[in-house]
């Protein structure tokens, strides 16, 4: 470590213990070689992002898969520097950094493994709201993709579901879905390829602000000190397909970001839904691709998403006890003390309120349902039956 980089330290050490904390934890991730899930790794096992970055290199190479090069790359960085001058500009542009273990962070975000170990937000919206959808598509939008978005924004206000509207600002059907949110009183999001110092395109720096005004928000995991790059909006896409419980394709060709985006959501066992467009247009070919394949629900409107997340499902009516007929295992029983007390729950909210992973509680609900002690529901929502 740089004598540079002690000063820091020994300058620090009078802030707040939540900004020393804040300052390790954006240092880590602007480490040359170390990525979100390696930092994970590192803060699980050396107990802090503090602590990572004081460990010395035989103590960062019993951490899985952090050999000699990351090591070294930990030991010496100035990391700590960049991370000063990073809170400095937090605090003048009255941007909020959050932890992924943080209660405020995005949670169905968190457990997708490649989540941002920080997300820099400007504007205050809630990233844990009931209802979250995102929408992407092409650059090169038609008429009726356009048409598409306004209808959707209208009809989600007009039947009240009001879901937080996440894209990522860019030319096409992005900024189109982010128009249409507001013009019909729907909070929308904008996850950038960029850091905060600027938007990108800077023609939609007018909409990025409306959305401020709003109440909306501007998120990216890139700090201001983050060089433009076109593979960084490759790597946001997974923010856009995480936070949300689906992704929405309006319109996309066979390649390109959205496709990209859609794929994530997919694996990150998210719902994903598509407009089929006309059989024959490249601008729906992507579409056309993700329905045939099985990785997207064929929708048609506002309606079609609210019927596959489950959103007009009817809520049950008493309170008795369920009456089991086989013992159930320590995971099972927790699941099941958990959907007693709730209409249904989503499998994002039932892995951090049970702290069981993803695949334990998937196999678990697996087990309940082939038992009849549960029903799954659209949306990747689970419910107890009661008897």
């Amino acid at each position: 470590m740089t004598d540079f980089c002690y000063i820091c330290i020994l300058q620090m050490a009078f802030l707040p213990k939540m900004s020393n904390d804040l300052l390790y934890q954006i240092a880590l991730t602007l480490v040359p070689g170390v990525g979100s899930i390696t930092a994970k790794k590192l803060i699980a096992y050396c107990g802090s992002a503090q602590a990572a970055l004081k460990s010395d290199k035989l103590q960062l190479q019993k951490v899985p898969d952090v050999g000699q090069v990351t090591a070294q790359s930990i030991s010496t960085s100035d990391a700590l520097m960049h991370a000063e001058e990073e809170m400095e500009f937090m605090e003048k542009n009255n941007i909020r950094a959050l932890f992924y273990l943080d209660k405020n962070y995005p949670e169905r975000l968190r457990n997708c493994e490649d989540s941002p170990i920080v997300l820099y937000v400007k504007g205050n919206t809630d990233l844990n709201q009931q209802k979250i959808i995102s929408v992407v598509g092409t650059r090169q939008a038609t008429v009726r993709g356009v048409q598409h978005c306004e209808n959707l924004m209208r009809d989600f206000s007009e039947s009240g579901y009001k879901p937080l509207v996440i894209s990522g600002l860019a030319f096409g059907i992005d900024v189109a879905a982010h128009k249409a949110a507001l013009k019909y009183g729907l909070p929308t999001v904008a996850a950038l390829g960029h850091g905060l110092q600027k938007v990108y395109p800077p023609e939609h720096s007018g909409i990025a602000n409306e959305m401020l005004q709003a109440g909306g928000a501007l998120l990216t995991d890139f700090t201001s000190q983050h060089k433009m790059d076109p593979a960084n909006f490759v790597r946001r896409n997974r923010i856009i397909a995480g936070m949300a419980d689906c992704t929405i394709v309006v319109e996309s060709a066979e390649q390109g970001g959205s496709l990209i985006t859609a794929n994530l959501a997919f694996d990150y066992a998210r719902d994903v839904m598509a407009y089929p467009g006309r059989v024959g247009d490249k601008i729906s070919a992507g579409c056309l691709k993700l329905i045939k394949t099985n990785k997207a629900a064929l929708i048609e409107g506002a309606a079609d998403v609210a019927y596959n997340l489950g959103w007009d499902i009817p809520k049950k009516q008493g309170k008795q006890l369920p009456l089991f007929t086989a013992p159930l295992s320590l995971d099972e029983q927790k699941l099941v003390d958990l959907l007693s007390g709730v209409e249904s729950e989503s499998i994002d909210i039932i892995c951090r309120n049970t702290g069981l992973s993803m695949p334990t509680a998937s196999a678990s609900l697996l087990n309940l349902e082939f038992n009849g002690l549960i029903k799954t529901l659209p949306g990747k929502r689970y419910m107890l039956l009661k008897k």
